[in-house]
């Protein structure tokens, strides 16, 4: 079948024929191995059209098709990856296909060389993402390891002495007893700087194994085994791969990558973020230190604006605090607004309504995170806005009521501060007064935004708007 195919509709050689011929006979292999549906397909003379030769089905994990595919075209639109394959000659992982059933599934796809190096076929690897969308842990360990196991099996295939060098993973083959029959450079490397001296082919799984598995235990399993094991001074990603044919055992794979590195920068990163916990909580408490001792030397001024100066100023290095304590919380320079303001909220209800007077503050939108310093002058804005409101908008009403709303958009973001207070006249407002120049110099200079203002006997409704990024 695969070579009546290639002769209608391409133009490989015999010798060409023959290879993918060869290759076909061990796909149920690479299926079990990989636990997915797996096909060859090779370009027709339409350079937008490939067709499919062969396919193996695996025998332990459920099938995608129906029916036999072999025959049928596979077009640029429904699988680019198989056809950017075929061209290019780089494989492709991970993409997103529309199989000949009409199913969405993430293809990876290796190519098929000849002799001199030309791609004269793929070997595609596909599994379902619309049945499996809670397997993505699966998933992402398929798309990291199917690239190198195909590479390996079909050089294997084609020359049983030579295996790719560039692998990274090591690459350790058992026959049916636990013996070591193949070991890539990789691994031989590997278990020299372990302070093996010997050959490791010919020996027993038991000896080679690093994280205590037993060879029964490993080919009864029907899951792809993942552990991570240090040794001295490495830290390795061990997997094992079951290979079966016609459900009787073929031999065993053992893939072991060297995480070393991935694990530094692992602590290297946890070290960044305790860092910069600590750095967000020695802020906040010389903030709040500051605004202690300005407390303390308010309370010795008998100057009542004297004294609201420095509430006000109290009240601003405060807005400040509040971000760096929740950035001290959670260790890192991003952070939620709407977390923020309701922090200033709370503070506001506890310390900056006037006694005796029934006010409510509601937050009420859309979360949005953002950067440490964008958040820092958003909380100050909203900090100056509420404090005003707070102080002028119910000087004659016993109660009154304040909503903060957030509102997310795909370039600009706003938020309104509107409240049911008696209201002001826009042309007689001090413009000159400190916490207006304070709030229009961030939302123009730091937001890069704008701030519109209205107001009538009703209320006053302030909105500003920001860039998410």
């Amino acid at each position: 079948m695969l070579k009546e195919l290639c002769y209608i509709h391409t133009n490989l050689s015999d010798m060409e024929i023959m290879k993918l011929e060869s290759i076909s006979s061990n796909l149920p292999i690479i299926s079990d191995l990989v636990k997915a549906d797996v096909f060859i397909d090779c370009l027709t003379r339409d350079p937008n059209v490939a067709i499919v030769v062969a396919e193996a089905k695996p025998l332990i994990y459920p099938s995608m098709y129906k029916h036999t595919v072999v025959g049928e075209l596979a077009l640029r639109k429904n699988e680019p990856a198989a056809l950017r394959t075929l061209e290019i000659g780089m494989a492709t992982r991970d993409l997103k296909a529309i199989t000949q059933e009409n199913k969405t599934v993430k293809q990876s796809v290796v190519p098929i060389k000849n002799d001199r190096g030309k791609t004269i076929a793929c070997l595609i690897m596909e599994q379902d993402i619309t049945e499996h969308v809670n397997q993505n842990k699966h998933m992402e360990i398929l798309a990291e390891t199917t690239e190198q196991l195909t590479e390996t099996l079909l050089s294997f295939i084609d020359n049983e002495n030579t295996i790719p060098y560039h692998i990274n993973d090591a690459i350790v083959m058992f026959d049916p007893q636990g013996v070591a029959t193949y070991a890539n450079p990789v691994a031989d490397e590997l278990y020299k700087k372990l302070g093996y001296r010997d050959h490791i082919i010919g020996m027993n799984f038991d000896n080679l194994a690093f994280d205590g598995s037993v060879f029964e235990k490993v080919v009864e399993a029907q899951s792809f085994n993942i552990t991570e094991i240090d040794i001295g001074k490495l830290s390795l990603q061990v997997k094992y791969a079951v290979v079966k044919q016609k459900k009787i055992l073929a031999s065993v794979i053992m893939l072991i990558k060297d995480i070393t590195e991935v694990k530094e920068k692992e602590k290297e990163l946890i070290l960044k973020s305790v860092a910069i916990r600590e750095i967000h909580h020695r802020v906040k408490n010389n903030l709040q230190t500051i605004a202690s001792l300005l407390r303390l030397q308010s309370r010795r001024i008998d100057n009542d604006l004297v004294k609201k100066s420095f509430n006000e100023s109290i009240s601003r290095i405060l807005s400040i605090a509040v971000t760096h304590e929740i950035l001290a919380q959670k260790g890192v320079d991003n952070v939620d607004i709407k977390t923020i303001l309701s922090r200033i909220k709370d503070n506001t209800l506890d310390y900056g309504i006037v006694p005796h007077k029934d006010i409510k503050i509601d937050l009420k939108g859309d979360s949005i995170t953002l950067d440490s310093d964008k958040a820092t002058s958003i909380a100050l804005v909203v900090n100056e806005l509420l404090q005003n409101s707070l102080e002028y908008a119910f000087e004659d009403k016993d109660a009154g009521h304040i909503e903060i709303c957030i509102q997310k958009g795909s370039m600009y973001s706003s938020i309104s501060i509107i409240d049911n207070g008696r209201g002001f006249d826009l042309l007689t407002v001090r413009q000159g007064s400190l916490g207006l120049k304070i709030v229009n110099s961030i939302v123009q200079d730091k937001l890069a935004g704008d701030i519109h203002i209205d107001s009538s006997p009703s209320g006053t409704k302030v909105i500003f708007d920001f860039k998410n990024e």
